[in-house]
């Protein structure tokens, strides 16, 4: 299939961007369209389940939309109403659906979260957001425990499959459900009324919670149909390990696959080659999205995945880095599936990429920007970029026919400076800089700001400083990426210790374990620094700002020269 689409070099571009018009309807609720309208049909299944214990599920729309509406109704009962912050700290599993559906139909807002924050990262998301409800299974209920106290706006836990860990002030979930009633009448909503608050990592201060209307997933969908080649088509299933905690695994998986009312595949339980390909094999798996390391990893475990997994592969969307000629070719020859790379950023999702069978795509190139998004590389004064100069990729506000783009987020949650310094003019911001050719297609560039990316993950270096200055050796730290073939970058801190502490060669290498440990008990685990290098004084502006782009690039030459 790849051969055939690379001969035939089919190039619609230009009659799909130019042709597309929006049509969003002023009530909008994402429950209604990625679950009830499905929930008529007793057998068309939403989610196929399976954990690493062996334990399998299969879910039906019409289980999935009975179950949100007892979620809802007890929701509901606790005091949750339009506008409340639910908090939802769950893997890959159906409640972690059940649980979004629930809150779209009361109008309330989901807030997921990681099972992988420590309590540190998950006290300052439920104290900031005002959550009134916490969601929560084994892996992340330990964590809850410990900051539970200092939220005091967090009325209410509800723990899944909590029974071992036995707690009086959790609520069970089946519990709670089973006397719960399954009819339930919705809240009203608009389509830019919000529904989702996912918090982002930022290069200075703590992190930002992006809140996400109802509108957006309608804006998501040109951007994952093409990237998906055309999806649905019959027989579709759709996976990716992404967390749907996160934008990529929520707005980019989850949600448009049920918009679709397709099935999805969700996985409890660790990442690795041979996990994803006999996945990709026992439920015919047709779409996914796979970051570039997880696509690394299973090209370097099965260079012939063909000759040991019987694949049904059709379409391989890929984004947080560049996949890189290796990987992009070996998906080609040894998958079949030209892989269709994305970009985009929490506060406005999929809007630039490329659909191998629609239009060509150029290996190392982010793509075209995707019909309905009006995409431009501006300079500092908000103006477009020439063909082939470096500015910052940016997203205006309406579309080229002048209609309001459904992609974009309401504001930061509580920050309206930070919401305002997103903009110039009609253009957001992506902070992300790129070229652009004379076809189209960017070329990205780096960062704008100290953001980076480690295997898939959105790092920003603030979180993790202001984690680490607080043990008492550290005097002054400084986060960056090292460059790293497997991940595209790992976190690496550069610590200026307390004069009182004692060096040698025995003392670093266990203060440093000590450190790591630090990070990792109280951020998630990819947060924490695989590298620490002790220096005696951080590089700094006159006005006392730590330099990291002299760090970064130092690491970068470190790297070459290797």
């Amino acid at each position: 299939m790849a051969q055939s689409q690379q001969k035939a070099q089919v190039d619609l571009y230009d009659e799909l961007y130019t042709q597309f018009r929006w049509h969003v309807p002023e009530q909008l609720n994402i429950a209604e369209l990625c679950c009830a309208r499905w929930a008529e049909d007793e057998t068309r299944i939403a989610i196929h389940y399976e954990d690493d214990a062996g334990q399998t599920a299969t879910v039906t729309y019409r289980q999935l939309h009975d179950d949100a509406n007892r979620l809802a109704n007890r929701l509901r009962a606790l005091g949750v109403g339009k506008g409340d912050c639910v908090a939802i700290v769950l893997p890959q599993r159906p409640e972690t659906a059940v649980a979004h559906m629930a809150c779209y139909r009361l109008g309330a807002i989901a807030m997921p979260l990681s099972i992988l924050f420590g309590p540190e990262a998950l006290e300052y998301r439920l104290q900031h957001s005002d959550a009134a409800v916490a969601i929560v299974d084994q892996a992340g209920l330990q964590n809850l425990r410990e900051t539970r106290g200092n939220c005091p706006a967090l009325k209410h836990v509800i723990g899944v499959d909590c029974a071992e860990f036995p707690d009086s002030s959790v609520l069970d979930w089946r519990t709670e459900l089973a006397g719960a009633d399954d009819r339930l009448t919705p809240e009203k909503t608009a389509a830019t009324d919000p529904a989702v608050l996912i918090y982002t990592s930022g290069t200075t201060g703590a992190p930002k919670g992006a809140l996400i209307p109802h509108s957006a997933i309608i804006g998501n969908l040109t951007g994952f149909v093409a990237s998906q080649n055309w999806f649905p088509q019959p027989g579709d299933v759709f996976w990716s390990p992404a967390d749907w905690a996160w934008t990529g695994g929520l707005m980019d998986a989850l949600l448009p696959s049920l918009y679709f009312g397709m099935p999805i595949v969700g996985y409890r339980g660790r990442f690795s080659a041979e996990t994803a390909f006999n996945l990709l094999q026992k439920y015919g798996v047709t779409n996914t999205f796979l970051f570039p390391t997880a696509l690394k990893m299973m090209m370097k475990a099965f260079p012939e995945p063909r000759r040991h997994y019987s694949l049904k592969l059709r379409a391989i969307m890929s984004a947080g880095e560049a996949v890189g000629d290796a990987v992009f070719n070996w998906c080609q020859s040894a998958l079949g599936v030209t892989p269709n790379e994305m970009f985009g950023q929490t506060e406005m999702n999929y809007i630039v990429g490329n659909s191998a069978q629609r239009w060509p795509a150029k290996p190392g190139s982010m793509g075209r920007p995707y019909p309905g998004h009006r995409v431009a590389v501006i300079d500092d004064e908000g103006k477009p970029v020439k063909a082939g100069k470096t500015g910052e990729v940016a997203l205006n506000r309406t579309d080229i026919h002048g209609d309001p783009d459904p992609i974009f987020f309401i504001g930061y949650w509580k920050n309206p400076e930070a919401t305002r310094n997103k903009y110039t003019g009609d253009w957001c911001r992506t902070g992300d800089l790129a070229s652009v050719d004379e076809d189209g297609y960017l070329w990205y560039q780096g960062r704008a700001d100290d953001m980076f990316k480690a295997a898939g993950y959105r790092i920003g270096p603030s979180e993790i400083e202001n984690c680490l200055v607080k043990h008492p050796a550290v005097a002054n730290v400084a986060v960056v990426p090292k460059p790293d073939r497997e991940r595209g970058n790992v976190v690496k801190a550069f610590i200026v210790l307390t004069p009182d502490t004692s060096r040698t060669p025995e003392n670093d290498a266990r203060l440093i374990a000590e450190l790591q440990e630090h990070v990792r008990g109280k951020l998630a685990p990819y947060e924490y620094p695989k590298e620490i290098e002790f220096i005696n004084e951080l590089p700094m502006t006159t006005t006392g700002k730590v330099q990291r782009r002299v760090l970064r690039l130092m690491e970068q030459e470190r790297s070459s020269a290797a």
